[in-house]
């Protein structure tokens, strides 16, 4: 990532926030919320934001996207106000965002080279830095172009047979292949890696909890309250980049493991929708999925298709099961900000809670423990009192409903997903064999 638009305290870099509306009329959101969302994001790294606009985009220019008036009057205010760095919110082609930097005198950057350098800042595990470099690179090798004059240059030819050399061009994009092949490489090792720690679980079942939403809905602080776990909760856009597994114990004495994912945005690059299929693979492998939401936000409604456009979108790739929403709960968050619960509209189904003050969590924490125990058959079983791993095993994957203790046995009537039943009879079949 560029180290330009990582300011220091000491001197953030003087930016503009610049929202193009090609139709205001077909908008799923009001132009003021979007502004708002990516004032929001340019400031998440610590641009100085110093202005921000929407301008109507009648006919988009193939040369700078913005209308000729629209440029040379921003070009005012951006030479007026000192700007450093533009931030155009819409898709830039490489010619228009070097158009723009010519007009303006200043860096410009797009909505995708934005969100890309948030990523950057903000992955710490191996796997996260490796898909941002990945998605990187890939809107790089898109900003290769012969527009840019410099990459026209020859360079030397190589063997004995001389003849034509290599274009700067052709080296930038062959050295940016030979990275991607190799990041791509790396990046399947790191999702084996992931693929042997979930047969691992497998072997010691726990139901797996992923929580979903969109970015800044409260996921790491739900994540927080349900786990007791220290995870990284601010209020700011993609606070979490790299996938957390935790343990929680449910009301029933049920153990869980809860995954918090990487938050969704309007617009995801493409980059980025890809080079993340390895985080969102936790998502796929969710009993249940909890799609929370910001229920105080204007655009809650608008939030919540985009993270169900991207969950159907892996749906199409083979990522994710068809029926992801027959095992998801929509979790309504942030009531404290509406007056409690009981002010939150929710429909069946839905939870309405604040992960800040502990309002709801007992209803969810029972609502998860409600939809694990679909399915589940109830069994009895006689345990020898002496025979405390068995007890613990049906504890640890079951829900003990009914417990009679005498001298040489211990009754047990327990709730089981039919799988669990099956390897537990298996367990005591192979001991009274021994």
């Amino acid at each position: 990532m560029s180290d330009s638009l990582h300011p220091t305290e000491a001197a953030p870099m003087r930016s503009a926030v610049i929202l193009p509306l090609a139709d205001a009329a077909v908008e799923a959101r009001s132009a003021e919320a979007r502004l708002a969302e990516a004032e929001e994001l340019a400031r998440s790294i610590g641009l100085d934001v110093r202005f921000c606009t929407a301008l109507p985009l009648r006919n988009p220019r193939p040369a700078t996207l913005l209308g000729s008036g629209q440029v040379a009057s921003l070009g005012e205010r951006v030479r007026a106000e000192h700007i450093g760095l533009a931030v155009v919110d819409a898709a830039l082609s490489p010619v228009q965002q070097r158009n723009l930097e010519q007009e303006w005198g200043c860096k410009v950057i797009d909505r995708t080279g934005l969100i890309l350098d948030i990523f950057g800042e903000r992955a710490r595990t191996r796997e996260g830095s490796l898909q941002v470099e990945l998605a990187h690179l890939q809107y790089q090798r898109s900003r290769l172009v012969r527009s840019w004059t410099h990459l026209g240059r020859q360079r030397g030819g190589f063997g004995f047979l001389g003849g034509p050399g290599e274009t700067q061009i052709e080296a930038d994009r062959r050295m940016i292949g030979e990275r991607l092949a190799r990041l791509r490489h790396e990046l399947e090792e790191v999702r084996r890696t992931r693929g042997l720690h979930r047969e691992a679980r497998r072997r010691v079942p726990f139901p797996v909890v992923a929580l979903v939403g969109y970015t800044n809905a409260g996921k790491s602080t739900l994540f927080n309250a349900l786990t007791g776990a220290g995870v990284l909760a601010e209020n700011q856009l993609f606070a979490t980049l790299d996938p957390t597994l935790r343990g929680a114990q449910l009301p029933s004495g049920r153990r869980v493991i809860l995954s918090d994912t990487v938050g969704f945005i309007s617009e995801l690059p493409t980059q980025l929708v890809a080079a993340f299929r390895a985080t969102l693979e936790e998502v796929a492998e969710a009993d249940l999925i909890l799609h929370v939401r910001d229920a105080a936000h204007p655009d809650s409604q608008a939030q919540r298709e985009d993270v169900i456009g991207v969950l159907d979108g892996m749906v199409r790739d083979g990522t994710l099961r068809e029926d992801w929403q027959r095992r998801s709960i929509e979790v309504l968050n942030k009531a404290d900000l509406l007056g409690g619960t009981a002010q939150v509209p929710t429909r069946p189904g839905n939870i309405a809670i604040s992960a800040r003050t502990g309002e709801g969590l007992p209803d969810l924490f029972g609502a998860i423990d409600a939809r694990l125990s679909e399915g589940m058959v109830t069994v009895g079983y006689d345990i020898p009192a002496s025979d405390g791993a068995q007890l613990a095993w049906l504890y640890g994957h079951g829900e003990v409903i009914g417990r009679q203790d005498s001298d040489d046995a211990i009754h047990v009537t327990v709730r089981l997903a039919p799988d669990d039943r099956a390897r537990f009879e298996r367990q005591q079949q192979t001991g009274a064999e021994r």
